[in-house]
């Protein structure tokens, strides 16, 4: 067999069921290809938009000094806690909205998300006013140095604003990607992100007429682009033509029977969001008690690792749509393949990343600083993320089909025993206790995506998955 036909094999049906026994007519390789690409597309174009802005956005701040990286990079982690409840709910909502979509409900996934608004908005009201209050204490536990303290309480507290809006647009696009409208998020996010940077270019260092407001001016850019974004969310809703919107026979009085399915999914789900933001915070404060360099170091690599995970979250999308569409329509065979088709695609687009990384690493770090310390230790950590694109991206797939199909015990068991132990453990051993720094606590990075990958792709073959009802 020649190299062309050992490739054409690899990715062809036969390939992708691994095995298995169809439940069905089995369309052509190119057919499932085509379906999943079209979905993917806008969603890994919205990933990667998002992942750019947040670089140009790191980088615009970075004019104003590497400190100003820090008290920026710092709000992250506790940006993250305070939206995981809403992240769970997300999940819930795609993977139900999915079965209904599959099952030809429109009714009932216009419910799922009518109640998840209405949940989610409370839940989120609550926990951003408390970030507001408890900013300073916050900041502080999670690492954050005196030296930029107080920038980091000004930003955080804006930021929590904003994060109403990024809640509830969250929330709404889950739906939407469950439904397979990929496109509405992409158009929604490209926008508010394109807000967010012209507000940052205008309010950082102070354009024509506007003031300059350095790190409060980034926090409002911010605020700004996502109040942009949940409005244009909303506002697809009152489209009578879209498949979700405001005019299906469906109430907004939150409903038991409506929401167990979801809460099944999301409780599980929760756990696991728990889980990764205790272990991503206590890594966290690891590198931020290196020393200010290290720390925005790290900050800086930090974005060029999301743009990574951004091009396996966006396949992971049109993955875990798909899939859970085949599980509505008993065609559990369909969703293992377009499984398969995610973790092939994300293998040739990490290669793609891996090279970029290697070649570039230099030059991508003088963009943000011109301190020789950070470029040099910047330029280690990237060609360490050249291996970890590869681990990351698989991972990303595999935990996505599993969630979106119901599984989320056994992902939160799998972020409990990496992001939640073995990550922190790992990266405190390899940074303090052998001496390595910045490093050992990349390499635990390294140790805590290989296992999840490894343990991820053993359960999406056992099958398991595919049994689940919701």
């Amino acid at each position: 067999m020649s190299l062309t036909q050992k490739v054409k094999a690899l990715f062809g049906t036969k390939a992708l069921l691994d095995g298995r026994t169809a439940a069905g007519e089995i369309p052509p390789a190119e057919k499932l290809y085509g379906r999943f690409l079209r979905l993917a597309g806008p969603s890994v174009i919205e990933a990667v938009l998002v992942a750019l802005v947040g670089i140009v956005d790191t980088i615009m701040v970075s004019t104003l000094g590497d400190l100003a990286i820090d008290a920026v990079g710092i709000s992250t982690q506790p940006k993250f806690v305070i939206l995981c409840f809403i992240f769970a709910l997300s999940t819930g909502t795609t993977a139900v909205v999915a079965r209904r979509k599959g099952q030809e409900d429109r009714e009932g996934a216009n419910a799922v998300l009518r109640n998840v608004f209405v949940i989610g908005l409370g839940i989120i009201l609550l926990l951003t006013l408390l970030g507001r209050v408890y900013a300073e204490p916050f900041l502080r536990f999670a690492g954050a140095h005196d030296s930029y303290i107080g920038d980091a309480v000004v930003y955080f507290r804006i930021i929590c604003i904003s994060l109403i809006f990024q809640g509830l647009n969250v929330l709404i696009n889950s739906a939407q990607k469950g439904s397979g409208n990929t496109k509405i998020s992409m158009t929604t996010n490209l926008i508010g992100n394109l807000v967010n940077i012209l507000f940052n270019w205008l309010l950082i260092n102070g354009i024509g007429p506007f003031p300059r407001l350095e790190v409060r001016g980034a926090a409002i850019a911010t605020l700004i682009g996502a109040m942009v974004a949940c409005t244009i969310s909303v506002v697809r809703l009152f489209i009578r033509k879209n498949y979700l919107n405001v005019f299906e026979d469906a109430g907004w009085r939150p409903s038991f029977p409506v929401l167990k399915p979801v809460f099944k999914v999301s409780s599980s789900a929760l756990v696991e969001q728990l889980i990764m933001r205790f272990g991503f915070f206590t890594f966290n404060m690891i590198v931020a008690r290196l020393d200010p360099l290290s720390y925005a170091t790290h900050i800086i690599c930090m974005n060029f690792m999301s743009l990574s995970f951004c091009f396996g979250d966006g396949f992971q999308v049109a993955a875990t749509a798909l899939a859970g569409q085949s599980l509505g329509a008993k065609r559990p065979d369909l969703a293992y393949m377009y499984c398969g088709i995610g973790r092939r695609v994300v293998v040739i687009v990490s290669t793609l990343l891996s090279l970029f990384f290697i070649a570039m690493r230099y030059p991508l770090m003088r963009l943000y600083t011109d301190t020789p310390e950070i470029i040099e230790m910047g330029g280690v950590c990237l060609l360490m993320l050249s291996v970890i694109t590869y681990t990351q991206t698989a991972q990303v797939i595999c935990t996505g089909c599993l969630r979106g199909a119901g599984d989320t015990r056994y992902t939160a068991m799998i972020s409990l025993i990496a992001i939640g132990i073995i990550r922190p453990l790992s990266g405190y051993v390899f940074a303090y206790v052998v001496g390595w720094g910045l490093y050992g606590a990349w390499f635990g990075t390294l140790v805590d995506q290989t296992l999840r990958m490894v343990l991820s792709s053993a359960r999406v073959r056992r099958g398991r998955w595919l049994e689940i009802q919701l």
